[in-house]
């Protein structure tokens, strides 16, 4: 089942990007009190992902957060290591990098698609969302092969 507006983040461990390496949280942990600005990305340094989608929202971090947005996350079925990589060579110091090695947050919230034609096995869609203490207030999903309601332009348009 997909995740919806008004559902609550299913309960699943995460693995979060720090500068003393990977740290396991709890999603309950991790989205309680405070709004998220929660970005799914198929892959760190895919085309898409690394030339449109994350330096939108580093352009943009200083607005969402003006909008009342605590924190702004990435995620992606791929590796702390990668997304802690990627992070860096994006100079995406505002944005918390959330790694999904195993896809189970995005099997969790149900936002999976087969990327097995790429090489890439099992991978996370392309969406937005707004999670307030825990609470989906707002999702944005691609269709397949589009970049357009998971933009920063756009997530900053509807808060």
């Amino acid at each position: 089942m997909t995740i919806g507006v008004g559902d609550k983040i299913p309960s699943t461990t995460i693995t979060k990007v720090t500068e003393s390496g990977p740290e396991q949280v709890s999603s309950e942990d991790y989205f309680a009190g405070r709004k998220v600005a929660l970005v799914a990305v198929p892959g760190a340094f895919t085309p898409t992902c690394s030339a449109r989608h994350l330096p939108g929202f580093v352009d943009k971090a200083s607005e969402l957060k003006a909008k009342g947005v605590d924190e702004i996350a990435f995620t992606s079925v791929n590796d702390a290591f990668v997304m802690g990589a990627w992070g860096k060579a994006s100079d995406a110091g505002e944005i918390t990098m959330l790694a999904d090695g195993n896809a189970d947050f995005a099997k969790a919230v149900g936002l999976t698609f087969d990327g097995s034609k790429f090489g890439m096995g099992e991978r996370s869609q392309r969406y937005s969302m707004i999670v307030n203490d825990g609470v989906v207030e707002q999702l944005h999903v691609e269709a397949p092969g589009e970049f357009n309601v998971s933009s920063a332009e756009y997530l900053l348009g509807e808060l």
